[in-house]
């Protein structure tokens, strides 16, 4: 049974992702066109099976930010709250663990 982590009150630190922003930022701008891409494909009434396939482009896509930031989320949040607080660790671990369920989530 999986149970759902307690809300841990957020400090004013920056979050895991802060050095990728950047790189995230750039990615969801060119999945924002894609999509544009696929409603104008829609619109256009292009082949059913192109738009199916560019709609799985785009889902890669978003999939590959959302790995992003749960690495991020491992390697900043996660590690920090390990060093610091044992019962904050088991918190982000637990974030961690719900986070990569709704991610693969089908």
């Amino acid at each position: 049974m999986t149970t759902v982590p307690r809300r841990v009150q957020r400090v004013a630190a920056p979050p895991g992702y802060h050095d990728q922003k950047a790189d995230h930022l750039s990615r969801l701008r060119k999945i924002e066109g894609q999509v544009r891409g696929v409603t104008r494909m829609v619109d256009e009434e292009r082949y059913c099976i192109d738009v199916v396939t560019q709609i799985s482009a785009v889902t890669r896509a978003l999939q590959e930010v959302a790995l992003g930031l749960l690495d991020d989320h491992a390697r900043h949040c996660v590690l920090d709250a390990a060093r610091s607080d044992r019962e904050e660790a088991e918190t982000k671990l637990d974030e961690l663990s719900l986070a990569m369920r709704r991610l693969t989530r089908m």
